[in-house]
């Protein structure tokens, strides 16, 4: 009985987590559901091996049970290749999950020698160019060895044409400037090794990150050396525009906003946030204020007035809370009362950073950690509703304070990297953050490395297939040649 319990309680999640719509009408977005063409380019030479390649589709099935499938959000495609590419899911082909992850389990693997830039001028010229969506597209492409035909060509190519290309090494046989050659730059966020086939089963999580970041994130933020995917919520709020008076930080460079009662600083949640927030994200803000009630430093509400997602500041108890969307009752209220939250209360400036991931989340002030807190599973947020910065808690009424900074950085990653050195007197070097972004260094190569072991397959093999391109009919095996 315990256990059917247990399933049911499962269901339950599972039905909440794909619910697009609420009861009332509001639209649920989120990276499961933002529109985005997404196509798998999955090597299947010789030295993958069936048993790898087994791997390999048991890992792009759970990457793909993380979104809604479906002509309104995301269509899938997958192409295998060896000598010649071959059509194995056209995009738009299923419309949900359960058909999509049959399709999949079905794919026979090909063998053959390892044709990569073929294979990634396929995906572009029979999937991305035949799709009518004007959208997010990305591709992804998984190998484990260095390609017998040239990638930048067919790389530049589908970047050209508006494709984010992620590349996957496996093994050692992989070649390092082959892989930055398929990917965008920078290479950190768009390239991947592991070792083996079973571990990329570790870079699962991340990947599906990384798939969010590119859907449900599309502007970028200049921060030192980078640009980061994210939302200045002082731009998508008009700040600029609607508070008048300008605030001078110590150093030179930096400026603040006075924030007055008579300003309401709100936006329509689909204006700011169109497809939703990233399962993971870093929330930056930096502010003064000598208000001693409870507001809402920033917060997301559905359209009857509930807030969604909240940074509340208590000014009567001295605590911080975080509010967000929950899969059990529709919200959670995470509270922060360490003492060294009561810091945030001293009328000075000071730095709030939290790091939200699906599992907990964790509160930085002023570049220290203070305390972590686990969260249970959140849904995506309601975009009908309102937006807002500097809100009494449960009212409409502005609060008098100042802000530098508002910002959501949509790779967890930038937590390492941000620091607080808009404060005055914080950092002996200046902003980090600040100012004209520094040239990258560029450092000479070294010595060239001792020669690596051959791979066990010839490369004078030749596969008896066909060398022109292929595609298999999605509900049989046979393949059928493009003339």
């Amino acid at each position: 009985m315990a256990h059917y319990i247990t399933f049911l309680c499962m269901v339950l999640v599972l039905l909440l987590q794909n619910s697009v719509l609420a009861e009332d009408g509001e639209v649920r977005s989120s990276c499961r559901t933002a529109p985005t063409d997404l196509v798998f380019i999955l090597d299947g030479s010789y030295s993958v091996g069936p048993e790898n390649f087994e791997i390999v589709k048991k890992w792009l099935v759970n990457i793909t049970k993380n979104f809604d499938i479906g002509p309104k959000f995301i269509q899938v495609g997958v192409v295998q290749y060896s000598d010649y590419p071959v059509l194995e899911i056209p995009l738009g082909s299923y419309d949900s999950g359960e058909h999509l992850t049959a399709a999949v389990e079905s794919i026979l693997y090909l063998g053959g020698n390892t044709k990569t830039g073929k294979a990634i001028q396929f995906a572009l010229d029979y999937l991305f160019a035949k799709s009518s969506r004007f959208l997010t597209k990305i591709a992804v492409v998984l190998t484990d060895g260095k390609s017998q035909d040239d990638v930048k060509d067919a790389a530049q190519a589908a970047r050209d044409s508006k494709i984010t290309l992620f590349a996957i090494g496996v093994g050692s046989e992989t070649e390092d400037a082959e892989l930055r050659a398929i990917a965008n730059k920078p290479s950190s966020t768009y390239v991947f090794y592991v070792e083996d086939y079973i571990a990329i089963s570790k870079i699962r999580e991340v990947m599906k990150q990384k798939l969010c970041e590119e859907s449900v994130c599309p502007t970028r933020i200049p921060v030192a050396a980078r640009d980061e995917r994210g939302f200045d919520i002082l731009l998508g709020l008009d700040v600029n525009k609607k508070v008048k008076k300008r605030i001078q930080l110590s150093p030179k460079k930096i400026k603040g906003y006075e924030v007055t009662s008579k300003v309401d600083l709100s936006e329509l949640t689909s204006n700011v946030f169109p497809e939703g927030l990233p399962p993971s994200y870093v929330f930056v803000s930096t502010q003064r204020f000598k208000v001693k009630k409870i507001w809402d430093l920033w917060r997301i509400l559905t359209i009857d007035g509930r807030p969604q997602i909240a940074v509340t500041l208590n000014g009567v108890d001295k605590i911080l809370l975080f509010t967000t969307t929950s899969v059990i009752n529709g919200s959670q209220v995470v509270t922060f009362a360490n003492p060294q939250v009561k810091t945030l209360f001293d009328e000075g400036w000071h730095q709030i950073r939290l790091l939200v991931t699906e599992q907990d989340v964790t509160l930085y002030i002023d570049d220290q950690q203070i305390e972590n807190k686990p969260l249970h599973p959140v849904l995506g947020i309601l975009i009908n509703g309102q937006t807002q910065i500097g809100k009494y808690s449960g009212k409409e009424e502005t609060v008098q304070f100042d802000v530098q900074k508002l910002r959501i950085y949509c790779d967890p990653e930038q937590n390492n990297r941000e620091t607080a050195c808009e404060i005055p007197g914080f950092c002996l070097n200046g902003p980090s953050d600040v100012g004209s972004t520094p040239a990258p260094c560029i450092c000479p190569p070294g010595k060239p490395g001792l020669q690596g072991p051959k791979r066990w397959m010839d490369h004078e093999v030749r596969s008896s297939r066909p060398a022109w391109p292929t595609w298999r009919n999605p509900v049989s095996t046979k393949i059928i040649k493009i003339s």
